[in-house]
């Protein structure tokens, strides 16, 4: 069977009062399908499901006889990885040189980046030459380059591929159609790439809005006219009734009987009862047109600048990275204004060197002050977070969860799952720092785990906060749109400060 078959299906995570997939139906044949939707949509889910590591509660899916997933998370070092670095034949070889592999990463994983270990967990599930092939969010924590290696590996990929990634530039050169899901359990495929399907969605809703606002039109016009036929006709009524009439008005009486004959009086009465009919054809097309909602998205960055000349400090001098290389280093300082990018390849080093900078704050310097958001976050940590959200008083509460619910994800889901998905931890990292109207944000891959959307919403959020920021990131769009100054690691271990735009 050399296709992916999705029959009703519908999936509830236990703790979970609200399904995560309703009545899904699609079909996946050989090349790449992508998975689009906010936060929360079920793609992780659907990938699951795909890949046969979840059950559907209702409905059926039928899969290629050998399936292999990649999950967002990089902790596990990939069983076969010092097999496959073995080169036991060609296509290992050609794999690990198309994705950069060394051949000490299975006997190093902890010291590795991110990017590192997930082109090694890509490289891993190529090789295996699955029949089914999910991978989520594989751009996550990749520089340029590896991106485009990335790239070029999936591209070489034969089988029946579902991918869930932000990455538009990817999904529109690797997909010949894209599943659109949103958060009312709602999906529709959509042929081409992300791009040709996100303009497709912008059509549909302008004209899913307009059928709404005319079917609305309508059913509103009958109904104002069904009330004054109404009306009419109940004071056609009362002139009709002989009950105020003295028992001796015979003329007053026989008027009333010919009218009732005649039916002339009860004109407006049959007329309201004619419209019911189309009243009900009115209601019942608003009914199936669904109501176009405009979510309230974009969260602001509450701050405060720091009274201080600077918020972290490192002299000059060589970093030593986890597997003994070193980075050169000026004199390196982050003042309440700045707006600083650090940049460079994977495994160069950036993750290494904030981690040094938080450690060893400048004296006085109230760490409450930073907001920090790494790179990955673990299941343990992210369940953790969630227990401690549940915890908040009432207030608190309220305004983490309308922050998250801003940053496009519902917020009642995310407290009711036991462990959020990475994206969603994040939003709920963001939304609790900020309580703390921080005056320093440091983010490691801000973008990483994110939709579209949110990453638009914390753009713009992060671009009127007051205080500084430390961004560790390869989207370049992002970082320009937000820093003045660049910090970069140069593949020969030497970090430069530059402005932007050098």
């Amino acid at each position: 069977m050399n296709q992916l078959r999705f029959t009703s299906v519908s999936f509830t995570y236990p703790q979970l009062v609200d399904p995560v997939l309703t009545d899904l139906s699609f079909v996946a044949t050989a090349g790449w399908t992508g998975v689009v939707g906010p936060n929360g949509a079920g793609k992780s889910t659907l990938l699951a499901l795909a890949a046969g590591n979840l059950t559907p509660a209702a409905g059926a899916v039928d899969r290629p006889e050998v399936a292999h997933s990649c999950e967002q998370r990089t902790d596990r070092v990939p069983p076969e990885l010092a097999e496959l670095l073995s080169y036991p034949d060609a296509d290992a070889g050609r794999l690990a040189s198309i994705l950069g592999l060394e051949g000490d990463w299975p006997y190093r994983w902890e010291s590795l980046s991110h990017g590192e270990r997930k082109r090694a967990q890509i490289a891993v599930a190529l090789w295996r030459r699955p029949d089914l092939l999910v991978v989520d969010e594989p751009t996550n924590h990749l520089d340029r380059e590896a991106r485009a290696r990335l790239a070029t590996a999936l591209a070489g990929y034969d089988g029946v591929g579902l991918i869930v990634s932000h990455d538009r530039v990817l999904l529109d050169r690797l997909c010949t159609q894209c599943l659109f899901l949103e958060r009312s359990a709602r999906a529709v495929m959509r042929p081409g790439g992300v791009s040709d399907g996100l303009a497709q969605q912008a059509r549909e809703r302008v004209e899913r809005r307009r059928d709404y606002d005319e079917a609305l039109a309508r059913h509103r016009r009958l109904a104002a006219e069904a009330a004054r036929r109404t009306r009419e006709a109940s004071t056609q009524d009362r002139r009709r009734s002989k009950h105020r009439l003295r028992w001796k008005d015979a003329d007053a009486r026989e008027k009333i009987d010919r009218a009732r004959i005649s039916g002339a009086d009860g004109k407006a009465g049959r007329l309201a009862r004619q419209l019911d009919s189309r009243r009900a054809q009115a209601a019942e097309e608003l009914a199936s047109i669904d109501r176009p909602v405009q979510e309230r998205v974009g969260v602001s960055v509450h701050g405060r600048r720091a009274q201080r000349d600077s918020l972290l400090e490192r002299p000059a001098g060589t970093l030593e990275l986890p597997d003994g290389r070193l980075v050169r280093t000026p004199d390196l300082v982050v003042r309440p204004d700045d707006r600083i990018a650090l940049q460079g390849p994977n495994g160069a080093g950036k993750s290494t060197l904030v981690s040094a900078l938080l450690a060893d704050l400048p004296a006085g310097l109230d760490r409450s002050r930073i907001l920090s958001v790494p790179q990955e976050v673990s299941a343990g940590d992210a369940a953790r977070l969630v227990e401690r959200v549940r915890a908040l008083a009432n207030d608190e509460l309220g305004r983490v969860v309308s922050t998250v619910s801003r940053l496009a994800s519902d917020p009642e889901r995310l407290l009711q799952t036991a462990v959020p998905s990475p994206g969603e931890t994040r939003k709920l990292m963001l939304a609790l720092g900020l309580e703390r109207r921080p005056a320093l944000v440091v983010m490691d891959e801000p973008t990483n785990h994110l939709d579209l959307v949110s990453m638009q919403c914390l753009e713009t959020a992060l671009a009127e906060f007051e205080g500084a920021l430390l961004l560790v990131s390869h989207d370049d769009a992002f970082v320009g749109a937000l820093a003045r100054t660049a910090w970069r690691i140069s593949s020969d271990g030497l970090l430069a400060v530059e402005p932007i735009g050098t």
